[in-house]
């Protein structure tokens, strides 16, 4: 963890550093809302119990994938976001041979990034790091393919509640790209406990996920004009 923080935060110097170069025109700088959200979600998983590694398929979901971002641009070429948004992450895997778990998270995270391309025409691309909070865990437990039990808890003990992540993608004119989120923590609390027992004991699990689509498409006004 001590590693992913220093390199954000040596990225930010660096990104700050082009953006200090790139201004050399005055220019007053504007915060303005576009909207963000990934339109298909697809996660990938590590999953293993004691260092054995579970059969474990990616997980598609384009629910929930949406947020506001707020915006600066310090020039032409480089500029800066954060925001608020949501996320639906999780794993689907198999315990045993005929045992399958499905569990997922709701997220609620605050993301902060640069821009760095073309910003006027919409052709950039964007990296940075996201502090996310887990406010609903759902599971699914299917036995040959039926499906057995189900649970649904607000802010559940079964992950962190702090899930933070890095991310980079791009976002062509024609508002589409492609972005890449990993989260280095474990998406499993090893410590829940339920019925006296702890079914997340020597689990490791960290999840990937690629979307097809982050839009920056500006909706609101900007002293005065609307941009789109």
């Amino acid at each position: 963890m001590q590693k992913i923080i220093f390199t954000i935060t040596l990225l930010t110097a660096v990104i700050l550093q082009a953006a200090a170069q790139y201004s050399s025109e005055p220019k007053k700088k504007k915060w303005y809302t576009t909207r963000g959200g990934d339109a298909g979600l697809v996660s990938f998983s590590n999953v293993s119990r004691n260092g054995k590694m579970l059969n474990n398929v990616p997980r598609f979901t384009a629910f929930l994938n949406t947020g506001t971002n707020f915006n600066t641009d310090f020039s032409k070429h480089v500029g800066f976001f954060t925001g608020i948004n949501g996320k639906n992450i999780g794993v689907i895997y198999d315990d045993t041979a005929n045992t399958r778990w499905k569990r997922r998270v709701l997220l609620l995270g605050v993301p902060a990034g640069f821009k760095f391309g073309n910003l006027e025409k919409g052709n950039f691309f964007y990296i940075g790091a996201q502090a996310d909070l887990a406010i609903n865990y759902k599971e699914k437990k299917f036995v040959n393919g039926d499906k057995v039990s189900k649970s649904n808890d607000w802010f559940g003990k079964q992950t962190p509640l702090f899930m933070p992540s890095v991310f980079a993608g791009f976002r062509t004119s024609k508002k589409v790209g492609l972005k890449a989120q990993y989260f280095p923590n474990n998406f499993f609390n090893q410590d829940f406990i339920k019925d006296n027992s702890r079914p997340f004991a020597g689990m490791e699990t960290n999840v990937f996920f690629i979307t097809l689509s982050y839009d920056f498409t500006m909706r609101e006004f900007v002293s005065g004009s609307t941009r789109r």
